[in-house]
């Protein structure tokens, strides 16, 4: 009786290990997930701002609309919805109407730039409702008149909060948490026209 109680032990404590390891591999499946979505999505807005940018009329090189630095195209900050659903089911589902309809490429530069943000926010939130997307220009010529001029890094930033688990702390990224209250991963790419 004493062997079959040992063995029921061991094999509980078995189990609790079993269910301990599937817990932990659903939050690092999730944060594997929401980095390789935001990943796609950074790199795709960096093919968009490569397709959008024209030669500099000060400069050797290449450059973007200046609308494309706008933080309110980001993150649907110059849209509103009327009822309480998730950005996705609010925006994505359905362009807006402030948004234009650039599929035909008949669209002036500020309005591609409008329409690349809009895109680039709905395939940030497809999956992870909280990410957030950043795009900013560490302008390398700040006495020209273009606001990111030739050769300056275009950063394109997706963050989102992350907790922690098993009493673990992570080790947080500071290029990720500036000016959070709350703990954040990210993925930064950064791009030279």
């Amino acid at each position: 009786m004493i062997e079959v109680l040992v063995t029921l032990f061991i094999l509980s404590v078995g189990i609790l290990g079993v269910a301990s390891l599937q817990f932990v591999s659903s939050f690092s499946n999730s944060d594997a997930l929401n980095r390789s979505q935001s990943v796609m999505v950074a790199q795709q807005l960096s093919e968009r701002l490569r397709a959008s940018a024209r030669l500099s009329l000060i400069g050797d090189g290449l450059v973007v609309d200046p609308e494309y630095f706008n933080p309110d195209l980001y993150n649907f900050g110059n849209l509103t919805c009327a009822t309480s659903a998730t950005d996705y089911n609010c925006f994505c589902l359905a362009r807006p109407a402030a948004i234009p309809d650039c599929n035909g490429g008949q669209c002036s530069a500020a309005e591609f730039a409008a329409y690349d943000a809009y895109e680039a926010s709905c395939s940030a939130v497809s999956t992870n409702p909280t990410v957030e997307l950043n795009l900013s220009c560490d302008d390398n010529n700040l006495l020209d008149a273009e606001t990111c001029s030739t050769g300056s890094r275009v950063s394109i930033i997706l963050s989102w909060p992350v907790e922690n688990w098993q009493n673990i702390d992570r080790a947080l990224n500071a290029e990720c948490n500036v000016a959070k209250a709350d703990p954040h991963d990210c993925v930064r790419l950064d791009v030279v026209l």
